[in-house]
């Protein structure tokens, strides 16, 4: 890919809502924008209360828009997890690691930060965006 600013778009990601992109990549960094808990096809939020369930619905839409950019879940050198309560951090946490054992096989685990805010949407418990290096 040319170091030319290209929008990435998947139908396996729930449609960027507002005015930004599901991931933009440039040379061989891809960003993905925040993911929620929200159903790929009909953007209805999913799993409501229930932090672990919402945690790998949301993993699997960041997936899908690093596929789509060239990239993999090993690729991704940073994870950012915005939470609503601190109480959620445990169960996101087991949910995330299992999906990193999932994906990344070279033994590096990427970088992440986590943090508590308030989300756009009341049915969100997290959401997660990543930066990828590819090639």
């Amino acid at each position: 890919m040319s170091d030319r600013k290209t929008e990435i778009r998947t139908d396996g990601a729930p449609a960027p809502a507002w005015v930004f992109s599901q991931g933009v990549r440039k040379g061989p960094i891809l960003q993905v924008s925040g993911q929620g808990p929200q159903d790929p096809v009909t953007g209805e939020y999913l799993h409501p209360g229930d932090v672990k369930a919402q945690t790998r619905r949301t993993l699997e839409n960041v997936r899908a828009v690093l596929e789509a950019g060239g990239a993999s879940v090993e690729d991704v050198v940073m994870f950012r997890v915005y939470l609503t309560e601190r109480a959620h951090f445990a169960p996101m946490n087991e949910e995330y690691a299992a999906f990193i054992e999932e994906h990344v096989k070279d033994g590096v685990k990427p970088c992440r930060t986590t943090v508590f805010v308030e989300l756009p949407n009341e049915a969100m418990l997290v959401e997660i965006d990543a930066q990828a290096v590819v090639g």
